[in-house]
């Protein structure tokens, strides 16, 4: 892991805003990422966004925020779940080459790529010769993205795991939220330390120069959603200056 990278047991989960200063960040974000979207468009270059993290740490929400205000047609957000029987029966990268945008639109995923080093690895859903060769093939298909144009910015969200806790309680307890909860999580709960351990790996391994990862403490939601539109914001201002 890169020497000035936090290890994420020891983020700073107490950042946090008052709801003033979130929903007036979040208004002027969404307009700044709105305007650069059209910029996009204009110069036709692609944008790509991967969101990963622990079940429950906000990605669904901190989605909706990225995205609520930007022109739908230039938008699409992939929710990366099992593969297909068709997928299965093709290199793992093969299904995330059909979702990647078109030049002056947007893709985020929602869970990506890095599946393979994550739940895979740890869920032994592929062998281990698999998972640590991932590494190099997802280095080299980010080096050819970002070498063709396209720009890219990798979140993590992170919460602690009392936090996920809470979290899961409060969803299986809300009728509203109860979609947002099942077995699978449970079970990847079970694998805490394991799931945190090949994170730390894909960072070591996969912050790079070209697509260097943020990582967003996320146990107050209002913090990481603002924190997440302003690294989108920044990446956009810097490759369109």
């Amino acid at each position: 892991m890169p020497k000035d990278r936090t290890r994420l047991a020891d983020l700073d989960q107490t950042k946090s805003l008052t709801q003033d200063e979130y929903k007036s960040q979040v208004r002027d974000l969404q307009l700044r990422l709105l305007n650069r979207q059209l910029e996009l468009r204009e110069r036709k270059i692609p944008f790509v966004i991967v969101i990963e993290g622990p079940d429950a740490a906000g990605k669904g929400g901190t989605i909706k925020r990225l995205t609520e205000r930007l022109d739908p047609r230039l938008v699409r957000v992939h929710s990366i779940n099992k593969p297909t029987a068709e997928e299965l029966a093709r290199h793992y990268l093969w299904r995330f080459w059909t979702k990647l945008p078109a030049r002056g639109e947007l893709a985020v995923f929602d869970r990506s790529w890095y599946g393979r080093v994550l739940v895979e690895r740890v869920e032994q859903f592929c062998t281990e010769a698999e998972w640590q060769r991932a590494y190099d093939e997802i280095n080299h298909l980010e080096k050819l993205l970002v070498d063709d144009g396209t720009l890219l910015v990798k979140l993590w969200l992170h919460v602690t795991k009392d936090e996920q806790l809470a979290r899961f309680k409060s969803r299986s307890a809300d009728p509203y939220k109860h979609w947002k909860i099942g077995d699978e999580d449970w079970r990847n709960r079970k694998h805490w330390n394991e799931h945190i351990t090949a994170a730390e790996e894909m960072f070591e391994k996969t912050d790079t120069a070209l697509a260097p990862w943020t990582v967003i403490p996320a146990n107050f939601k209002w913090y990481a959603r603002v924190k997440a539109l302003k690294t989108v914001c920044k990446r956009l201002d810097e490759a369109l200056a």
